[in-house]
């Protein structure tokens, strides 16, 4: 079965694979694991649509490892502003900054590893789209066509190890990085989370859930756990056409990034209001762990160390989303 399968998923791939731009084409040599590198990264729960702009950008301003190596991590984090997880782009710098000290990118799944923020998805992905390597790739779309394909009935994240023991059968030892292309986008395009169009997948004979006539309840997901909802206070401060910006401490949620002043609001706990002025209005936004609620407020006095930053620009101040939205509000009103 894993040959068959192999086979007539790689056939598929070279007649209907993706067109992205830091793709190449089946039978064409490998793309530069710089750009492998970086959209694995972007592409991590964010979708590819959402990425491509991102990519672009990135790679225009930042063209290799040692270019965004040697960019000050301050203009990383605000060309990154709206991808969200910006742990994420933290890592990417520092990754960089190793992969240049090293003279480039390790080429096994076991080196990878050890760089900064490589996961074992992202070095398997690595080590198997960029350098050819035999890795076993598992991303979220691989996971639901594994799960089908061998009607693995166990909850999530319990199913996992299964999951991954199954898609090693079927990983073969040639155009490794194109088999791992072909299962996301199989995933992305056909074997779908909702209406999967079992009629067009090339593995739809071997597929054990359809021969169980109910390919899309798989597979079988935890219930999700209620999210706190937090809530905050952020303070737009505006002179002479330009607000007040600060830039957030440290390497928690969202730090080294500009945003407006807030009371202290975190995943952990609301926030601790010390001013109050007229209240322009309410933004809601959603955090992996938590969501807030964040009271947009007008007031005079510049609070903590920041900069005026003119509001005809503000698009380029790199603002993370919920900040982004709350701007958007305030200048609305």
């Amino acid at each position: 079965m894993a040959a068959t399968v192999s086979e007539n998923l790689l056939d598929w791939y070279d007649a209907h694979a993706r067109d992205l731009p830091w793709r190449a084409r089946p039978g064409q040599p490998a793309p530069d694991p710089y750009r492998v590198w970086l959209s694995e990264v972007m592409l991590q729960q964010t979708t590819v649509a959402a990425v491509k702009p991102y990519f672009e950008s990135f790679t225009q301003r930042w063209p290799s490892v040692d270019a965004l190596a040697s960019a000050p991590e301050e203009d990383v984090m605000a060309a990154w502003a709206g991808l969200g997880y910006y742990s994420r782009a933290r890592n990417l710098v520092k990754c960089a900054r190793t992969v240049s000290a090293l003279g480039g990118f390790p080429d096994t799944e076991v080196e990878l590893r050890k760089l900064p923020g490589l996961g074992d998805y992202t070095a398997a992905s690595l080590a198997a789209i960029a350098f050819g390597r035999r890795a076993v790739v598992v991303d979220a779309n691989v996971e639901r066509v594994v799960a089908r394909l061998f009607a693995i009935a166990e909850p999530l994240p319990v199913a996992r190890k299964t999951i991954r023991s199954r898609a090693d059968e079927i990983t073969p030892g040639t155009r490794a990085g194109d088999f791992a292309q072909a299962m996301m986008d199989l995933g992305a395009t056909i074997c779908t989370a909702r209406d999967p169009k079992c009629l067009l997948c090339p593995l739809s004979s071997a597929c054990e859930a359809r021969g169980n006539g109910d390919p899309a309840r798989l597979p079988v997901k935890a219930p999700k756990k209620a999210r706190p909802v937090r809530q905050g206070r952020a303070y737009w401060i505006e002179r002479d056409g330009a607000v007040w910006l600060v830039r957030r401490e440290g390497e928690g949620m969202l730090g080294g990034m500009r945003a407006l002043p807030d009371d202290g609001w975190s995943a952990r706990g609301d926030g601790v209001a010390e001013h109050s002025g007229e209240l322009l209005g309410m933004v809601r936004h959603g955090f992996t762990h938590f969501e807030i609620e964040l009271a947009i407020h007008a007031v005079d006095i510049p609070l903590g160390d920041g900069e005026w930053w003119p509001l005809d620009r503000l698009d380029e101040a790199g603002l993370p989303t919920l900040f982004a939205k709350a701007a958007r509000l305030a200048l609305a009103r």
